[in-house]
C-alpha cells in the first residue's frame, strides 16, 4: 500500500512540474509561431509561477529539469558538426539537470513562497559556465507585465501573498500586483539614424558553410548582396556572422574587391581572422571609404568558441572532443564602428545578449549572428526575444543581419 501512496504521489508531482514547465515556456513557442498574445503569456505566466511557489524539492527539481529541455534542447544541436552527434541526449540530459539542480537548491533552501520568490529571482543573474540565456523576465517580454527583474519579483510577491491564510495579505497582493503592470507611459523619443540600411537573412546551411567547394558561390552571392544594395541607393548594407567562411584578413582579392565596394556603400561583415603566433578570432569586418577595420568578438560562446574551464582540462577537452583545436582568441574591449557620422556598437551573436556589450548605453549597435548551428529549434526565436529585452533595457536600437535567424531593425 505504501509503495501505491509514493507511486501516486510521484506521478502527481511530475505531472504538476511538466504543467508549471510548460506554463513558464509557451511564450517562447509562441513567438516561434508568430502568435503575440499578451493576455494569453501573462496568464500562463501566472499560472505557472502561482503552482510553482511553496512547492517542495520534488516539484521543484522536475519543474527545473523539463524547463531546461523546453529552453535549451538545442544546445545540443551543434555537436552535430563536430561529429559527435552521439552526444545530443547526454547534451539534453547533461543541461536539464543543471537547471534541474538550481531549480531543487531553491526549494532545499525554503518552501516559502516570499523566499522562493527572491531566489527564482536571483536564476537571472546566474550564468552557468558564462551562458545567460535563462532570464525568467523574458516571459513578460510580450505580456501586461513590465519585463524586468523588479516587476518579476514584485509579480511572485503577489502571488505569494494570495497563497497566504489570511484574508488581508490576500487583498494587500494588489499592491505589488499593480506595481509590476506595465504601464503605457509616454514611451522614449528613439531617433534611427539617417542611414538606408540592408539587413539579409540568408539561408546557408552550417554543413555547406565551410565547404571550401562552397567558398566561391558564398562570396558570388555576396557580392551580388552588395552590388544590388548600391544599385537601390543604400548606405549600409550588415550581411550576417560567417558570411565570408575564411581568415578574410589573409584574403587580399576579396579585401580590395570590398574596399572598392566601400567607396560607394558601407559593408560590415562575419568572418574569421588569423594572426601570426596569436591565433584565430571571430570577426566583424568594416568596409568605408576605402578603408577597412576589424572588431573580434570580446565574449565567446562557451563550448563552441572556448572551454569556460581550467587550462588543463581545456586541453584534454580540445583533444578528445574536438580534435586538438584551440580556443578562439578574443579582444579584451567592445569596438565601435562609425557609419556616416554615427557610432555603432559591433556585436557578433551570442555576445549581442550580454551587458557587458552595452556599456556606456550605446545608441546604436550592429549584431550578426550565425544560428544555423541550430536548426531547426526555437534557438533564433530565444535570440530574438533576448535582442528585444536588451534593446528596451539599455535603450539602444539594434541592427541585426542573421543566417537562419530573424534580421532587421530592432527598436527599445
Amino acid at each position: 500500500m505504501k509503495k501505491i501512496v509514493i507511486s501516486y504521489f510521484t506521478r502527481i508531482y511530475l505531472i504538476k512540474a511538466f504543467l508549471i514547465a510548460s506554463c513558464l515556456s509557451a511564450f517562447i513557442y509562441f513567438a516561434y509561431a508568430n502568435l503575440t498574445i499578451p493576455m494569453m503569456n501573462s496568464l500562463l505566466a501566472g499560472i505557472g509561477f502561482y503552482l510553482l511557489l511553496g512547492e517542495n524539492r520534488i516539484v521543484y527539481f522536475w519543474s527545473g529539469f523539463f524547463i531546461g529541455i523546453l529552453w535549451f534542447y538545442w544546445i545540443s544541436f551543434s555537436f552535430v558538426y563536430y561529429d559527435l552527434a552521439f552526444l545530443i541526449p547526454f547534451i539534453i540530459l547533461s543541461v536539464a539537470l543543471a537547471y534541474a539542480f538550481l531549480f531543487w537548491l531553491i526549494a532545499r533552501i525554503s518552501t516559502f513562497p516570499i523566499v522562493q520568490s527572491v531566489l527564482l529571482v536571483a536564476t537571472i543573474f546566474i550564468a552557468p559556465f558564462e551562458f545567460n540565456w535563462f532570464k525568467l523576465d523574458l516571459l513578460f517580454l510580450d505580456s501586461y507585465m513590465k519585463p524586468t527583474w523588479w516587476a518579476l519579483w514584485l509579480f511572485l510577491v503577489a502571488l505569494s501573498l494570495l497563497k497566504m491564510p489570511t484574508k488581508a495579505l490576500k487583498i494587500v497582493a494588489i499592491v505589488p500586483f499593480l506595481a509590476s503592470l506595465n504601464y503605457p507611459l509616454e514611451s522614449l523619443h528613439v531617433s534611427i539614424p539617417p542611414l538606408k540600411a540592408t539587413l539579409p537573412t540568408t539561408n546557408v546551411p552550417q554543413s555547406q558553410r565551410w565547404d571550401r567547394a562552397y567558398q566561391e558561390a558564398a562570396l558570388d552571392e555576396n557580392f551580388r548582396l552588395i552590388e544590388a544594395a548600391i544599385q537601390n541607393g543604400d548606405d549600409l548594407i550588415v550581411l550576417p556572422e560567417s558570411a565570408f567562411p575564411m581568415y578574410l584578413n589573409r584574403a587580399l582579392p576579396v579585401i580590395e574587391k570590398l574596399t572598392a565596394y566601400s567607396k560607394q556603400i558601407a559593408i560590415v561583415a562575419g568572418a574569421l581572422t588569423y594572426e601570426e603566433n596569436v591565433g584565430y578570432y571571430n570577426s566583424s569586418y568594416f568596409f568605408a571609404d576605402g578603408k577597412m577595420q576589424i572588431a573580434h568578438k570580446i565574449i565567446l560562446v562557451p563550448f563552441g568558441e572556448e572551454v569556460p574551464l581550467p587550462e588543463w582540462i581545456v586541453k584534454i577537452v580540445n583533444r578528445l572532443f574536438f580534435d586538438g583545436a584551440q580556443d578562439y582568441q578574443k579582444a579584451k574591449t567592445p569596438q565601435d564602428f562609425v557609419i556616416h557620422g554615427t557610432t555603432f556598437r559591433s556585436a557578433i551573436c551570442f555576445e549581442a545578449t550580454r551587458d557587458e556589450l552595452f556599456e556606456g548605453h550605446p545608441r546604436y549597435m550592429i549584431a550578426i549572428s550565425n544560428n544555423a548551428w541550430f536548426e531547426p529549434s526555437i534557438e533564433q526565436t530565444l535570440q530574438h526575444l533576448l535582442l528585444r529585452y536588451y534593446a528596451a533595457k539599455y535603450q539602444t536600437v539594434i541592427y541585426h543581419a542573421a543566417n537562419g535567424g530573424i534580421s532587421g531593425i530592432i527598436l527599445p
